[in-house]
């Protein structure tokens, strides 16, 4: 199978317009563009509460690090 051309994405694009019709294809158009925003959205926000998830993973294995028990049987003094 090759790629799609010029001729291939006419024809596809007159079919789109024969089922929905041409008064549908702005509300078509503006719902997908909405629909993109909203999942670029989600990923950014994904992303960044991964970056945040990750700041706390370090910080709470240091901590557990701190409070470890000594082998001598002794517990570790806990850090301020």
């Amino acid at each position: 199978m090759g790629a799609l051309g010029w001729p291939h994405l006419l024809i596809i694009l007159a079919v789109i317009i024969l089922i929905f019709g041409a008064a549908k294809l702005p509300a078509l158009a503006k719902s997908l563009g909405q629909s993109a925003r909203v999942f670029k959205g989600e990923m950014k926000a994904m992303k960044d509460e991964d970056k945040t998830t990750d700041g706390k993973a370090e910080q709470s294995s240091a901590d557990d690090a701190a409070n470890a028990p000594v082998e001598s049987g002794k517990p570790a003094e806990p850090r301020p």
